[in-house]
């Protein structure tokens, strides 16, 4: 697998094999460059891979929900990302005391990561809808991030944490 610095300024998709499961490939030039691939159809237990590492990412809470990112060997934190209730997106903290916004837009197509003066650093906008994909765009600046391999695995997490929410929304108001 590729590192995924490589893939700035170069096109790049996420797309997922199967529908029957929750695993997700990221495609730069015809060969994978990570993989994003949950325990289960229903967790938000996911591991994550490129050729810098492993991590994985977990989904706690209810309302306030947020996401832990540990090296996949690890136990301790490396960062969190907190969910935005209100509006769309979130922030990533991490340990350093450094924060990285997220932005969606109200159909949660969009995902943007931004640096802490508002400086788009990757997107993703989402396409398919039995077989979930999305195109990814990482800017020049997102190069000078030491975290932006994970924080591009978390991205796209993110995305299919916010597919499946709003899976979820359609069937439990489909069946009130």
């Amino acid at each position: 697998m590729k590192k995924l610095a490589e893939l700035v300024g170069r096109p790049a998709s996420w797309r997922q094999p199967s529908a029957l499961q929750m695993r997700y490939l990221l495609d730069a030039g015809g060969e994978t460059a990570a993989t994003l691939e949950f325990r289960s159809l229903f967790g938000s237990f996911a591991t994550a891979e490129s050729g810098d590492g492993a991590w994985t990412f977990k989904r706690v809470g209810f309302l306030q929900t947020r996401v832990t990112i540990r090296e996949r060997e690890g136990e301790k934190e490396i960062g969190v990302f907190h969910n935005s209730f209100w509006g769309g997106g979130g922030g990533l903290a991490l340990p350093d005391g450094r924060r990285y916004p997220a932005t969606t837009n109200i159909w949660q197509s969009k995902l943007e990561f931004q640096d802490e003066s508002g400086a788009p650093q990757f997107r993703l906008k989402s396409r398919g809808v039995i077989h979930l994909a999305a195109d990814l765009e990482i800017l020049p600046e997102a190069a000078k991030i030491p975290e932006l391999p994970w924080m591009i695995l978390l991205g796209w997490y993110l995305m299919v944490m916010m597919h499946m929410d709003s899976g979820a929304a359609g069937a439990a108001a489909a069946g009130g």
